[in-house]
């Protein structure tokens, strides 16, 4: 391994781009990069991509230099090990695999700016002066006049749209680095948009995953959080972090000035209208867009209640009620599930196939993953398990998640054929890949049961599956199939639009337009078209429109990416040149399935 790392390095700062891929596997190789070499987010694959890449950041970042170098694991047929490395400007780790010597996947990740590196150990701030002093300012004076004065007479450089664990944890990680930032909420604590939701609500994660920066979960902490007890620890966590967080603020619209390179952002907080300038705008508002809501004809004159499922009360209210649930998503079984608690008649209508994994087979992919008790107890720490999980780029995943995905449904045959029986719609994405993947390939919802399966299974939450809704009366729905449903109780548990939806809604159509959609990957299957791009679309890296960022994802996501765009963003404030690199689009064929899939009963 220090050979190969001594010639990558000795090519890589000759600018010798194809002294470089020469290094990579001819047949199939892949070079993901997380902000280090190309200031951005990118996959290369095969010789020619990485020589793209090399030839196009080389001379403008180097020279690399590599540290420490350390073998992870060493069979007959592979080499896999660690290094660490610095270019001109950051530092930086990385995880190669070499098979019969030459590359097969390399991670570059980004971990500080070498002139600007977080304070921490024994480059701590003081905190105190021992000695005396007049009009000495006290910790809680400087935050006080800090609170007085940001986003006032002082304007925040970056603006955080969303204090859930994205926006919390961006925060961290940019007031460790020093950026003036200011996040806003319309909702009234940190926190609260876990406590809003139906009380039998838990994380689907266990502890180990959900870490947020620099603060883990103590080591008493339940392996499944309950969502008030997460809501409690995010608002600990902004108090604990310092961060500037305005809430019960509402956010208007924005919009940008190229010409002094900065926002207008128009917001509303105690019924007062302040306008902010931020350089940098980051939407952290969740892993999708704005809710949705079918138009069906004559919803309007139901006498009922109706509402969509973000806006679940809880199911205590609904104790003998006829409640209809419009979806098979996660949100519609959680709520059918709470509702049926409550001794509600419950019926679910699945309009399309749904992925379904139960809790527990889920449990046993994180037991024999990175992320997992054994691995915290054998000494691995959250920041290794991100990168070795990180670096395997999603294209070189999909054999081994077809794998699991076909594993999954074998153990778990039974449960299938029980649900299937009763007729419900299962799915598995049309490249097998769903129940690993968890990335828009599929073209239905996902379910991690916690127990509604069963519940369908037994005829105890009803079900009318591949149904549309025709129409709504009074006291009923109407099915497609022209079945009238008599109802209470109406939840639409129909989703959410794409994330640059936000982007719409507070900027302009024009802008959400060219920045394209979120997420995917561009998998040329019904729900993620192409071209493939090997990384998710428009993620915590540079968009089309300048100054502009989304930060979303679960808490392992928000966590670990949160470290990359708070790099990018202090980069831009201290005026680090930043070249960045577009990795190109390429056109392939779907996945084949790995067997074909009974989705009917």
């Amino acid at each position: 391994m220090n050979a190969w790392t001594a010639a990558f390095a000795a090519a890589f700062n000759a600018a010798d781009a194809d002294g470089v891929g020469a290094l990579f596997a001819d047949d199939e190789s892949y070079w993901r990069d997380l902000v280090a070499i190309s200031w951005n987010i990118v996959t290369v694959e095969g010789r020619s991509g990485v020589a793209a890449l090399v030839g196009a950041q080389a001379a403008k970042i180097g020279p690399v230099t590599i540290g420490a170098v350390r073998v992870e694991s060493a069979t007959a047929q592979q080499l896999d090990g660690w290094f660490d490395f610095t270019t001109r400007d950051l530092r930086g780790r990385a995880y190669v695999r070499l098979r019969d010597g030459a590359c097969w996947t390399l991670l570059t990740a980004a971990q500080a700016l070498t002139e600007f590196e977080e304070p921490a150990g024994r480059s701590r701030i003081e905190g105190a002066i021992h000695k005396a002093t007049k009009a000495r300012r006290t910790w809680t004076d400087e935050r006080d006049a800090t609170a007085a004065t940001l986003g006032h007479s002082v304007q925040p450089y970056c603006l955080i749209i969303g204090g859930g664990q994205g926006g919390l944890a961006l925060g961290a990680r940019l007031k460790r680095l020093d950026v003036p930032t200011l996040i806003i909420d319309a909702l009234e604590r940190p926190g609260d948009s876990w406590r809003s939701r139906y009380k039998s609500l838990c994380l689907h994660d266990p502890v180990w995953i959900d870490h947020l920066p620099y603060l883990p979960f103590p080591d008493h902490w339940p392996v499944y959080t309950p969502k008030d007890k997460m809501g409690d620890w995010l608002e600990a966590y902004a108090k604990v972090m310092e961060l500037d967080i305005w809430s019960s603020t509402t956010c208007r619209g924005a919009s940008y000035d190229a010409q002094a390179r900065c926002w207008t952002v128009i917001v509303e907080r105690g019924g007062e209208t302040i306008t902010l300038r931020p350089r940098q705008l980051v939407l952290a508002t969740g892993l999708s867009g704005i809710k949705t809501v079918p138009a069906i004809p004559g919803a309007e004159t139901f006498q009922g209640t109706q509402f969509h499922s973000s806006d679940h009360p809880g199911g205590a209210a609904f104790a003998g009620k006829r409640c209809v649930v419009i979806g098979a998503n996660n949100s519609a079984h959680d709520i059918a599930a709470d509702l049926w608690e409550n001794g509600a008649d419950v019926t679910m209508i699945q309009r399309s196939p749904t992925t379904v994994i139960k809790a527990t087979a889920l449990r046993r992919l994180q037991d024999a993953g990175y992320y997992s008790e054994h691995a915290v107890e054998s000494g691995l720490s959250t920041e290794d398990a991100d990168l070795l999980v990180n670096s395997m780029p999603f294209r070189a995943r999909e054999p081994q998640d077809q794998r699991t995905c076909l594993a999954i449904q074998d153990a778990d045959a039974p449960v299938y054929d029980r649900l299937r029986a009763r007729g419900f719609l299962l799915d598995f994405a049309e490249d097998d890949t769903g129940i690993a993947g968890k990335y828009p390939r599929r073209a239905s919802g996902y379910y991690i049961d916690v127990g509604a399966s069963d519940l369908i299974a037994d005829g105890e939450i009803k079900l009318r599956s591949g149904v549309g809704v025709a129409g709504i009366e009074g006291n009923a729905v109407i099915l497609s199939s022209g079945e009238r449903l008599p109802a209470d109780v109406i939840v639409y548990a129909t989703g959410y639009g794409p994330m640059n939806g936000w982007a719409e809604m507070l900027i302009s159509k024009e802008v959400a337009d060219r920045i394209g959609p979120c997420w995917g990957l561009g998998s040329a299957t019904a729900m993620d078209p192409g071209p493939w791009e090997g990384e998710l679309r428009n993620m915590w890296k540079p968009t089309a429109q300048e100054g502009l960022w989304f930060h979303g994802g679960n808490l392992a996501q928000s966590r670990f990416h949160s470290l990359h765009l708070a790099l990018q963003l202090k980069a831009r404030m201290e005026g680090i040149a930043m070249p960045v690199f577009h990795a190109p689009t390429i056109e392939r064929a779907p996945l084949k399935p790995a067997r074909a899939l009974e989705t009917t009963a």
